[in-house]
């Protein structure tokens, strides 16, 4: 699977959460003052069909959008590249940064050893 450019993964978290979209749906969906220009929106929406991210289904000379690949599926390939490249494959210097920069508190670590326990139960 390839790595999404920012702009592409912020169409696709609006598809994740819409479902099914066309175009307009989206437009009108993307946050703040940022949004693109509908044709520069249709365009980057064929490239994510293109690269095998999403499917259509057609309406006439319109097509309605919908992802083919899940957000689990892509934050699991990446994130997993993430920890590879930053951390060397270790979830214990991932958590450890968290913890240093404290954005993560000591009641979110015991939820986490209470998730991981009941895992191997």
């Amino acid at each position: 699977m390839q790595r999404l450019t920012q702009r592409e993964e912020e169409i696709m978290k609006l598809l994740w959460k819409l479902e099914k979209a066309f175009v307009k749906e989206l437009l009108e969906a993307f946050p703040g003052k940022r949004k693109p220009h509908y044709n520069t929106l249709s365009t980057m929406v064929r490239n994510l069909e293109e690269k095998g991210f999403v499917g259509h289904e057609a309406f006439g000379n319109t097509h309605r959008y919908f992802p083919l690949v899940s957000r689990e599926a892509y934050r699991r390939e990446f994130i997993g590249e993430s920890i590879a490249d930053y951390f060397d494959h270790s979830y214990k210097s991932l958590v450890s940064h968290f913890a240093r920069e404290e954005k993560i508190s000591a009641d979110d670590l015991r939820e986490i050893i209470a998730l991981i326990e009941k895992q191997k139960k």
